[in-house]
């Protein structure tokens, strides 16, 4: 039987002249709207929506291959790696083999992953959408030249993508999940074969689909050849200082990494290998939900600038239109998680090599709404190793009756769903790459102080800002610190910059200190009963173990 590869090139070999190879932006722009894949907004953007499915990434359709060859590198225990059988995932090939040979167009964009050729990806996207074409064009970088630097040269990945045609749930019976609302087989798949580097996207029209099956792959290639992927942004200084920051949504990684004087290498994902830190991705997928123009004037410009759709550079995605084309980012009813794909041209303040050397400062964000955490505090390397593996955040559940309580979020290497291979894999190259270099690492709490969320306040913007500039500048290096026993951090007893220093410690700002320490104490116990649950099995160092709080 031929190999899946040779499947594929059959089928685009029969396809003839019905097949367009890397077509220029502004082909796609037209053949996008011609084809009436998107609407064309009052700004030149192109606007798109989806079913309700296709909002959002859908996890529990998010497989992956099981072969006894790469079983043993795979987290299997993870939530997020559900597993399938080699013989499903070539139904789902074939599956989008045959919606491709019947379609007039199909469309195959070859573009990479990584700014560093030394340990940069190709990546060869098939779909029969214009659209996705161009989200390809936006969110992948062009190959380079010295490409064959990279040990993947000769290997790149295969993404199929038919975002629009529904599986045949009865063909899958068995093989994928039941859907409860429905009580039949699941009607779409998103599915990875790390060892045949292919991956197939089928029933859903998520643009995002596409951009974090790459990240995942990137995730699992990267570390056998030294590197460290992060689910980070990073910025270089006016000096070359690198720094990088990492947090889940809602914890202001977007905001911070705009920081005034420092140009932006990416909003995303990184690389972190043995000449520094390079991004992914050509460009940046944010979330349009309450976009301020006030606070977000980079982004918001980079979406809304008025030019001809050919020039505009901006895909919007889900969000509220209204009937003159243009939006309203505050109505949610279609989905909270409305996007914009554009590229990285678009934003001012961007480096142009994507491209820094080894980081100075790592930042990791949070958003406590418990409001027990201090605004900044310095990890060691065990700490740091330690909070890299719970990635923790809080969010906030639906307001009932005004006032919502938080629920703790702990998301492994602040992209849980992203990281596929064994948790120690990618702790102890933290931790390595932390001592050699000297990395400094801070804990930013961006969420509440004075109390949990509907009793304390948010940390002030200018107060975060204040903070992130005395770590990355290396102000914060010289101050006295006194260390948090119950969450193994190293708090600062000033920071310049900052006048009342009694904000740094968080039991002070609560009216009722007793009350601090019995939320502070909760939080505590929940850290603990995660790690013994998701990493009491992984073989964790004792010394990284042993600084969790609660223990």
């Amino acid at each position: 039987m031929p190999s899946l590869s040779t499947l594929v090139h059959r089928t685009l070999e029969s396809l003839g002249r019905r097949v367009v190879f890397d077509a220029p932006r502004e082909t796609l722009v037209r053949e996008a709207i011609a084809r009436k894949e998107v609407f064309v907004a009052a700004c030149g953007a192109l606007a798109t929506w989806g079913p309700p499915e296709s909002t959002g990434r859908n996890p529990k359709d998010t497989v992956t291959v099981r072969r006894p060859a790469s079983e043993e590198t795979i987290d299997w225990d993870s939530p997020n790696n559900l597993p399938i059988s080699p013989e499903t995932f070539d139904l789902l090939v074939a599956d989008a083999l045959e919606h491709l040979s019947r379609r007039d167009r199909v469309y195959v964009t070859r573009r990479c992953l990584g700014a560093d050729p030394r340990w940069a990806m190709p990546i060869t996207t098939v779909t029969d959408r214009a659209l996705t074409a161009l989200f390809t064009v936006n969110m992948f970088r062009p190959i380079p030249e010295d490409l064959s630097r990279s040990p993947f040269s000769q290997s790149p990945f295969l993404m199929l993508a038919v975002p629009w045609e529904r599986l045949d749930p009865d063909r899958y019976e068995g093989r994928l999940r039941i859907r409860p609302e429905t009580g039949r087989t699941t009607t779409l798949a998103v599915a990875m074969d790390y060892d045949r580097h292919m991956g197939v996207i089928l029933g859903t029209a998520y643009l995002g689909a596409v951009k974090k099956m790459a990240f995942t792959a990137m995730n699992y290639y990267l570390p056998p050849v030294g590197v460290l992927p992060l689910h980070a942004s990073a910025n270089v200084g006016a000096e070359g200082d690198t720094a990088v920051l990492l947090g889940l949504s809602g914890t202001g990684k977007t905001t911070l990494s705009a920081a005034p004087g420092r140009r932006l290498l990416g909003d995303d994902e990184h690389g972190w290998g043995p000449e520094g830190i390079a991004n992914f991705e050509n460009g940046c997928y944010a979330k349009l939900l309450h976009l301020d123009p006030e606070r977000e004037p980079g982004i918001h410009r980079a979406v809304f600038h008025h030019a001809p759709p050919e020039e505009q550079g901006a895909i919007i995605e889900n969000a509220f239109m209204l009937p003159w084309g243009a939006f309203d980012l505050d109505d949610d009813r279609l989905t909270p998680n409305s996007r914009a794909s554009y590229p990285l041209t678009s934003l001012a303040d961007v480096d142009p090599s994507s491209r820094g050397g080894h980081p100075r400062t790592i930042l990791f964000l949070t958003a406590d709404a418990h409001g027990v955490l201090p605004p900044v505090a310095r990890l060691t390397p065990p700490q740091a190793m330690l909070w890299f593996l719970m990635g923790y955040t809080s969010k906030l559940a639906g307001t009932e009756t005004g006032v919502s309580e938080p629920r703790t979020t702990f998301s492994r290497f602040f992209g849980e769903p992203f990281m596929p291979r064994l948790p120690t894999v990618y702790a102890s190259m933290l931790g390595e790459r932390l001592r050699h270099h000297g990395t400094d690492v801070y804990l930013i709490n961006t969420g509440w102080s004075g109390g949990p969320f509907g009793i304390g306040h948010r940390m002030d913007i200018g107060l975060t800002r204040i903070l992130v500039d005395a770590a990355m500048s290396g102000r914060l290096r010289a101050v006295p610190f006194q260390e948090d026993r119950r969450f193994h951090l190293q708090v600062p007893l000033a920071c310049p910059g900052i006048p009342d220093p009694g904000i740094l410690q968080p039991r002070t700002t609560w009216p009722a200190p007793e009350e601090y320490d019995a939320r502070a104490d909760r939080l505590a116990a929940e850290f603990a009963r995660h790690f013994r649950e998701a990493y009491g099995t992984k073989g964790i160092d004792p010394e990284i173990a042993s600084q969790c709080p609660g223990s």
